[in-house]
């Protein structure tokens, strides 16, 4: 059996403008204060890790590696979830998804999903150079639109959908192939993959391939009624990533998963910081030890109500806490004995000597 990793904490939610937050050391510093072992780092912020020199230097991801070692860190993993994204908009989000492309492709849907393909290749390489296992993404939407069934059903549209989702990725899973690492699709509402029926249909369409696995985030299964502990027995064999995020799901009279249109604050489903939820991660890493997961266990803090650096300080302790140091031996040991074939014989009522 194996012990996962943590506590790591995800960068996009800290990141600023001014310092601690505004560079990669001051955010190491800060990170490592709190207790955390590693970091998880978005792909988006040149000045905070600059994906191009990572695909291309090894030197320079030995820079990384080693100002984070300084502070007794290392990457977890990297995050393309931005990028991801933009490998499938479907264009009534075509506006909303342009801000998170380069000018030079913004308007030119064709262009901009190129570039995030070539993008999300880069981070293949790089995640190489640092030695990491694991890739974090979005897997982007064509679909979404068309979630709830009205228009009715149309299987032919989602067949399409979802087969075009597959062109477009499997250049990408190969490419990760390629490099020894694992690409975890963050199940996650207004993606097409967003729950295990979905994931299930995208695995099909890129032939179950390797690199086509899970990065599990309880918050978003509990918010969809999902039972994510089952979910864990499921697909244990995929689950390559870990966000601990905490949500609670507070039924009403007035609205319900769909939120309402709603501020978050206001929404009967909404995020909370570590504890603070309705989360089980007793029951979450008992499973994930269960099933030997070795990766890392990282802290994505998105709360409605806590101030962050709170949130943060927290979810640390929390993590901790709740990391099962697994046992190199059964409880029981102690009471086997050496070479029991003829005690075992005997018990059984068995003659010593086996039966011609």
């Amino acid at each position: 059996m194996k012990t996962l990793k943590g506590p790591g904490i995800f960068l996009s939610q800290f990141i600023g403008q001014h310092a601690p937050f505004n560079s990669l050391q001051g955010l190491a510093q800060w990170a490592s204060a709190l207790g955390y072992k590693a970091l998880q780092i978005p792909c988006n912020h040149p000045a905070i890790f600059d994906l191009d020199r990572a695909a291309t230097s090894q030197t320079y991801c030995d820079e990384v590696s080693g100002l984070l070692a300084t502070y007794d860190l290392q990457v977890s993993e990297l995050s393309t979830h931005l990028e991801g994204q933009l490998i499938a908009v479907h264009p009534a989000h075509d506006v909303a998804f342009d801000g998170f492309a380069p000018a030079q492709v913004r308007g030119n849907n064709a262009r901009r999903t190129a570039w995030a393909i070539e993008t999300v290749k880069k981070a293949a390489a790089a995640s190489a150079k640092l030695g990491l296992r694991a890739h974090a993404t979005f897997s982007g939407s064509l679909a979404w639109p068309y979630l709830y069934p009205w228009p009715p059903h149309n299987p032919a549209l989602l067949e399409e959908a979802f087969a075009e989702l597959a062109r477009r990725w499997l250049p990408v899973l190969d490419e990760f192939d390629r490099h020894g690492v694992d690409v975890c699709y963050e199940l996650h509402p207004g993606e097409d993959l967003h729950d295990g029926v979905t994931f299930e249909r995208f695995l099909a369409g890129v032939n179950h391939h390797p690199r086509c696995n899970i990065l599990f985030d309880p918050s978003h299964l509990l918010l969809q009624h999902i039972d994510y502990l089952q979910f864990i027995d499921i697909y244990h064999q995929r689950i390559k990533a870990f966000h601990v995020k905490d949500a609670e799901y507070l039924t009403n009279g007035r609205s319900g998963v769909y939120g309402g249109y709603q501020r978050w604050i206001d929404r009967a489903g909404r995020f909370r910081s570590l504890g603070d939820g309705q989360v089980d991660f007793k029951g979450i890493f008992s499973k994930l030890a269960q099933y030997d997961y070795d990766g890392w266990a990282v802290l994505e803090w998105e709360c409605c109500l806590k101030e962050s650096e709170t949130g943060a300080r927290e979810g640390a302790e929390f993590i901790q806490r709740h990391i099962i140091p697994v046992a190199d031996r059964a409880f029981d040991d102690f009471a086997a004995q050496g070479d029991q074939q003829a005690s075992v014989r005997a018990q059984l009522g068995l003659e010593q000597g086996s039966v011609k």
